[in-house]
């Protein structure tokens, strides 16, 4: 059966299920009507989505509960007797009516909520259904009201996150930092190109992103700037619903998807497909000098290069959460995806001799295909002991996924035909990974609370690659062939306690994390063995100044594990004379992190910001050098990741949500910091001489976007976006400036039930990586672009749900909103 046949099957058995349900009518009881509204006490605006849970006086057991309306009001029915009523809300402080008799139809009137500026482990401002919700700990993105993102993939949304950058090559960091870890929903992913499988999942399929850049001992260690957590959207609104999203573009891009599901009193069918197929071009130049061993010039090259690259692929996520009983919820999904694609990449050589005097042309085509597809099983189980946070979670998820790719490069010399060249590339990973976690909450009288956990990270990758040449005509043979074979093995256990004491909030914690990593080259007999353990501490405190202000100092030891292309020996020889290779051979770095916060809500205004300091040891750095080899005279300039000795980071950030009106909101932000590398680097030149870089350093970069969204007459939404990243030195060189600015419109038609947006990435197609580098050999200027300026139209259609429908219900634990992982 063709593959899409088997996702049209899968979804068509889950409408047959929602359907049989919803025929389903249960037994009638006589009942009573409890009724009111909850509004919040400042702004005295209605609060949809707060929580009402009736409960039982005696047995303490949820009996009854539901969630309030747009107005704020709820209608809940429920057996005669006497009950404690909880009213809650994300951020808010909860409200208890205890020992209350129900005998009759009540109402209980008007309820209304203060916002709680201090909570056990993090102080909460909401920002009014705006695109980001700003934390003391973390700062939540919502990506189902961003318009720019319509049609684009996980890079795109990352890429309007607040703190967070993305590369031209679609690489991400954290406060200006790469050792950043990706977590999607909670699990950590450990791609091995995480950029290219970020550019896999659509961006229709991301509820919200959580940016944490100082853990607790309850995450991974890992991320030396800490964590982004990507959220998939779950169904969770009552009864049948779902959204059907359709898009094309300019280059050549469409794709439909749709995300439905289906809830019951016990159960939650939820489901998400999609298909897309993206265009993606590119482009990119390097200008180079190249000098004689006396420091004159001996020749100049200037190198262009044109990519195409098409995506398409499906993928599917499905699943069911049972609820056993009121405090016991057991969720299963299964998530599949499978992607193909085509790359395009014309590299061409213009050579001129020291006089700047052509002397020939060259160009290199490469033509390349890649497969690949991800399964993934993940199950969670929650227990809840009672209504105050006291509760036993336990989750697991396996993992596999294959991709093969393969390349033909044609290098032809139109000057001297007999130097043509060809190579051909074949790669194919397979990798599996199992992931194990329990985690246990307790707390311990008023405002405070114990937790305690396990979690197990076992990963197996095995990569072939093969690179074989063709010098005109005459076979060379494999001249570069091996496999890598990397495997992990992690287990972790942590304990942290918190506790308030007046305005003061604590959270202390440690983790403990055993490592045993194999990076072996097979082919080669290259054998690297990493085998750790160490200890994790992290503290933070919280002041609250007033309701609506607090203030917080946090410390965390953090890990930062080679991975990717880090690791990855296969060289890219897109260019024969400027190359990438990854060094198995990558030592961890470890990071102390320090972090003093202060946030602030006014009627229209929330302000945040904090000044962070990171000390690094064994840290990444990417460097250039002769690799000894010679391509026509020319020298093969080689770039590759090394540990260089210690990097120290101090930054300043602010992030600022402005709402002027009802019709506009404005969300920026801004970061500042300086690094300072110490480190020397040593290899041997082309004239077998040994050359010793010193890579000390010390820079200021900064980065800042600003995002406006404006409701124009006729209901029609305007967004827009400019990001600028300053210039900044580096130990072979400097990077230049990059600027790009995004806009987009969306019109409600069809009385809300539908939506049309349209938006223009890099609009004035300036996304450029412009670089400089300056070595004893060659001196270069280089530019690169991942992709060039797109459009995208996308229409949105809703069933049984409303437009701006968030779901507001507070989550029945951390982990279901991608929390304590």
């Amino acid at each position: 059966m063709h593959q899409p046949l088997k996702y049209l099957l899968t979804l068509t058995l889950f409408l047959s299920f929602f359907m049989s349900f919803a025929q389903q009518r249960g037994p009638i009881s006589e009942k009573i009507k409890i009724t009111g509204n909850v509004i919040e006490k400042n702004t005295k605006q209605p609060l949809e989505y707060a929580t009402v849970t009736i409960i039982n006086s005696k047995s303490a057991k949820v009996v009854a509960g539901g969630i309030t309306s747009p107005k704020g009001e709820f209608n809940i029915d429920v057996s005669p007797g006497i009950y404690t009523i909880k009213i809650e809300f994300i951020s808010f402080k909860s409200i208890q009516i205890k020992e209350r008799t129900l005998d009759k139809n009540i109402s209980l009137g008007t309820i209304a909520l203060i916002e709680d500026a201090t909570q056990l482990n993090s102080v909460v401002i909401r920002a009014e259904k705006s695109t980001v919700e700003i934390k003391l700990d973390k700062k939540v993105y919502n990506v189902g009201q961003d318009m720019l993102v319509k049609g684009g993939t996980v890079s795109d949304v990352l890429g309007n996150v607040p703190s967070v950058s993305v590369d031209i090559e679609g690489n991400v960091s954290l406060r200006g930092s790469a050792n950043v870890r990706i977590f999607i929903d909670g699990r950590p992913s450990n791609a091995l190109n995480m950029a290219e499988a970020l550019r896999q999942i659509p961006a229709d399929a991301i509820d919200k992103v959580e940016v944490i850049t100082n853990p607790s001992a309850r995450y991974d260690a890992e991320g030396g700037a800490g964590i982004l957590n990507i959220i998939l959207k779950k169904g969770k609104n009552q009864g049948f619903n779902g959204v059907f999203i359709a898009s094309t573009g300019i280059p050549e891009t469409y794709g439909i998807s749709a995300n439905l599901n289906y809830k019951t009193e016990k159960l939650n069918y939820f489901t998400s497909t999609g298909y897309n197929y993206r265009t993606t071009q590119g482009g990119g130049l390097t200008d180079a000098e190249y000098f004689n061993p006396d420091g004159s010039t001996n020749k100049y090259i200037d190198e262009s290069r044109n990519t195409e690259r098409t995506r398409k692929g499906i993928s599917t996520r499905s699943g069911v959460e049972w609820t056993i009983n009121p405090t016991t919820f057991w969720t299963n999904a299964i998530n599949y995806r499978e992607n193909t694609g085509k790359d395009e990449d014309l590299v061409n050589f213009n050579n001129f001799d020291s006089n700047r005097a052509f002397t020939f042309n060259n160009f290199r085509l490469n033509d390349g295909n890649d497969n690949s597809n991800d399964f993934e099983f993940s199950s969670n189980f929650i227990k809840n002991f009672n209504d105050k946070g006291h509760k036993l979670t336990a989750d697991g998820s396996f993992t596999k996924s294959n991709d093969k790719e393969d390349s033909f490069i044609n290098g032809v010399n139109t000057t001297f035909p007999e130097r043509s060249t060809s190579t051909t590339t074949l790669n194919d990973e397979v990798q599996e990974q199992y992931q194990f976690q329990a985690d246990y909450v307790l707390p311990i009288g008023e405002g405070s609370q114990f937790e305690a956990g396990y979690k197990g990270n076992f990963n197996n990758l095995d990569k072939d690659y093969n690179i074989s040449s063709n010098d005109n005509g005459n076979n060379v043979g494999n001249f570069l062939s091996n496999t890598l074979q990397y495997k992990e093995k992690i287990n972790a256990l942590y304990t942290q306690y918190g506790f308030k004491v007046n305005k003061f909030s604590y959270l202390f914690g440690l983790r403990w994390e055993d490592t045993n990593i194999d990076v072996n080259l097979l082919g080669t007999q290259e054998y690297n063995n990493k085998k750790y353990n160490k200890f994790f501490p992290s503290a933070f405190a919280t002041y609250e100044i007033s309701d609506k202000s607090s203030v917080s100092l946090s410390y965390s030891k953090r890990l930062s594990r080679p991975r990717g292309r880090f690791l990855d020996p296969t060289p890219n020889v897109s260019s024969n004379i400027n190359i990438f290779r990854g060094n198995p051979d990558l030592d961890p770095s470890l990071t102390d992190k320090f972090d003093f916060g202060y946030i602030k809500r006014w009627d229209k205004v929330t302000f945040n910001t904090s000044m962070y300091f990171e000390n690094t040891v064994d840290v990444f750095s990417f460097v250039r050098y002769e690799s000894g080899e010679f391509v026509d005279g020319t020298p093969v300039i080689l770039s590759t990741p090394i540990n260089i000795g210690k990097e120290q980071r101090f930054g300043f950030e602010l992030s600022l949500n402005y709402n002027p009106s009802k019709i506009w909101k404005i969300n920026s932000s801004f970061n500042l910091f300086n690094t300072k590398t110490t480190g020397d680097f040593m290899y041997t030149n082309s004239q077998n001489k040994v050359i010793v870089q010193n890579l000390d350093n010390e820079a200021f970069s900064w980065f800042t976007r600003i995002n406006s969204r404006l409701t124009l007459p006729y209901k029609i939404e305007w967004q827009a976006s400019v990001m600028y990243f300053g210039p900044s030195r580096t130990a072979q060189g400097r990077n230049l400036s990059l600027t790009m600015v995004n806009t987009a419109f969306s019109k409600d038609i069809m009385k809300d039930r539908a939506t049309i947006s349209f938006n223009v990435s890099d609009i004035f197609n300036s996304s450029k990586r412009r670089s400089e580098t300056n070595l004893p050999s060659v001196s270069s200027y280089s530019e690169f672009q991942w992709r060039k300026r797109q459009f995208n139209l996308s229409f949105t259609y809703r069933i049984n749900k409303k437009k701006n429908e968030r779901d507001k219900n507070a989550a029945k634990s951390n982990e279901e909103e991608g929390g304590g992982f």
